[in-house]
Protein backbone atom coordinates (compact mmCIF):
# COMPACT_ATOMS: atom_id res chain seq x y z
CA UNK A 1 0.00 0.00 0.00
CA UNK A 2 0.81 3.63 -0.83
CA UNK A 3 0.36 6.72 1.15
CA UNK A 4 1.12 10.54 0.12
CA UNK A 5 3.59 12.14 1.95
CA UNK A 6 4.88 15.58 2.62
CA UNK A 7 9.11 15.22 2.02
CA UNK A 8 11.71 17.71 2.68
CA UNK A 9 12.55 20.01 0.47
CA UNK A 10 8.83 21.07 0.59
CA UNK A 11 7.10 19.05 -2.28
CA UNK A 12 5.20 15.57 -2.33
CA UNK A 13 6.04 12.32 -3.33
CA UNK A 14 4.69 8.23 -2.96
CA UNK A 15 6.10 6.69 0.12
CA UNK A 16 5.99 2.99 1.08
CA UNK A 17 4.54 2.01 4.15
CA UNK A 18 6.88 3.18 7.14
CA UNK A 19 8.41 -0.25 7.89
CA UNK A 20 8.86 -1.05 4.04
CA UNK A 21 12.00 0.63 2.07
CA UNK A 22 13.45 1.27 -0.78
CA UNK A 23 17.29 0.56 -1.76
CA UNK A 24 19.32 1.08 -4.32
CA UNK A 25 22.72 -0.55 -4.14
CA UNK A 26 26.25 0.61 -6.37
CA UNK A 27 28.75 -1.19 -7.01
CA UNK A 28 31.77 -0.54 -9.74
CA UNK A 29 31.76 -3.07 -12.07
CA UNK A 30 35.47 -4.47 -12.13
CA UNK A 31 37.58 -3.88 -15.65
CA UNK A 32 35.72 -1.27 -16.77
CA UNK A 33 33.91 2.41 -15.95
CA UNK A 34 30.59 1.15 -15.57
CA UNK A 35 28.63 0.79 -12.18
CA UNK A 36 26.06 -1.75 -11.34
CA UNK A 37 23.17 -0.57 -9.71
CA UNK A 38 20.16 -2.43 -7.98
CA UNK A 39 17.15 -1.08 -7.95
CA UNK A 40 15.12 -2.92 -4.76
CA UNK A 41 11.39 -1.82 -3.53
CA UNK A 42 8.96 -4.03 -1.21
CA UNK A 43 6.44 -6.19 -3.14
CA UNK A 44 3.06 -5.00 -2.14
CA UNK A 45 0.89 -7.19 -3.93
CA UNK A 46 -0.08 -4.36 -6.38
CA UNK A 47 0.79 -4.70 -9.98
CA UNK A 48 4.01 -3.73 -11.90
CA UNK A 49 6.47 -1.64 -11.45
CA UNK A 50 9.30 -0.25 -13.63
CA UNK A 51 12.17 1.98 -13.08
CA UNK A 52 12.06 4.75 -15.60
CA UNK A 53 14.56 7.43 -16.40
CA UNK A 54 17.27 9.10 -18.25
CA UNK A 55 19.21 5.82 -18.34
CA UNK A 56 15.89 4.62 -20.50
CA UNK A 57 14.51 7.60 -22.07
CA UNK A 58 11.59 7.19 -19.55
CA UNK A 59 10.36 4.01 -21.06
CA UNK A 60 7.97 1.75 -18.82
CA UNK A 61 8.90 -1.33 -20.31
CA UNK A 62 12.66 -1.41 -20.72
CA UNK A 63 13.04 -2.19 -16.90
CA UNK A 64 10.44 -3.71 -14.96
CA UNK A 65 11.78 -4.92 -11.62
CA UNK A 66 10.63 -8.58 -11.16
CA UNK A 67 9.61 -10.04 -7.86
CA UNK A 68 12.07 -12.12 -5.67
CA UNK A 69 11.59 -14.75 -3.54
CA UNK A 70 13.03 -12.24 -0.14
CA UNK A 71 9.37 -10.45 -0.84
CA UNK A 72 10.80 -7.61 -2.91
CA UNK A 73 11.06 -6.58 -6.73
CA UNK A 74 14.51 -5.51 -8.06
CA UNK A 75 15.75 -5.02 -11.38
CA UNK A 76 19.50 -4.05 -11.74
CA UNK A 77 21.31 -1.80 -14.53
CA UNK A 78 24.89 -1.27 -15.73
CA UNK A 79 25.24 2.42 -16.22
CA UNK A 80 28.29 4.70 -17.33
CA UNK A 81 30.50 5.44 -14.00
CA UNK A 82 30.23 9.16 -13.14
CA UNK A 83 26.99 9.94 -15.01
CA UNK A 84 23.97 11.98 -13.51
CA UNK A 85 20.55 10.53 -13.84
CA UNK A 86 16.91 11.70 -12.97
CA UNK A 87 14.55 8.57 -12.32
CA UNK A 88 11.35 7.90 -10.96
CA UNK A 89 9.13 4.24 -10.43
CA UNK A 90 5.92 3.72 -12.37
CA UNK A 91 3.58 1.46 -11.54
CA UNK A 92 0.79 0.28 -13.13
CA UNK A 93 -2.30 2.57 -13.69
CA UNK A 94 0.07 5.26 -14.36
CA UNK A 95 0.80 6.17 -10.60
CA UNK A 96 4.18 7.63 -10.29
CA UNK A 97 6.32 6.65 -7.14
CA UNK A 98 9.27 8.43 -5.87
CA UNK A 99 12.14 6.96 -3.64
CA UNK A 100 13.34 9.33 -0.38
CA UNK A 101 16.22 7.73 0.31
CA UNK A 102 18.08 9.64 -2.84
CA UNK A 103 21.04 12.44 -2.50
CA UNK A 104 18.81 14.99 -4.45
CA UNK A 105 15.72 16.41 -6.13
CA UNK A 106 14.97 18.37 -8.75
CA UNK A 107 12.20 19.89 -10.94
CA UNK A 108 10.91 17.67 -13.56
CA UNK A 109 9.18 20.84 -15.75
CA UNK A 110 5.80 18.81 -15.40
CA UNK A 111 4.82 20.33 -11.87
CA UNK A 112 6.84 17.17 -10.43
CA UNK A 113 10.11 16.49 -8.93
CA UNK A 114 12.50 13.63 -9.88
CA UNK A 115 15.04 11.58 -7.89
CA UNK A 116 18.67 12.08 -9.21
CA UNK A 117 20.73 9.05 -8.89
CA UNK A 118 24.61 9.84 -9.37
CA UNK A 119 26.93 6.73 -10.41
Amino acid sequence: MLYLFAARRGHLFYELEPQEHVVIKRSLVKGSQSVKVSFIVPRDGAGGVSVVGDFNDWNPLAHPLRPRSNGTRSVVLTLPAGGRYAFRYLAEGGRWHDDEAVEAFEPNGVGGFNAILET
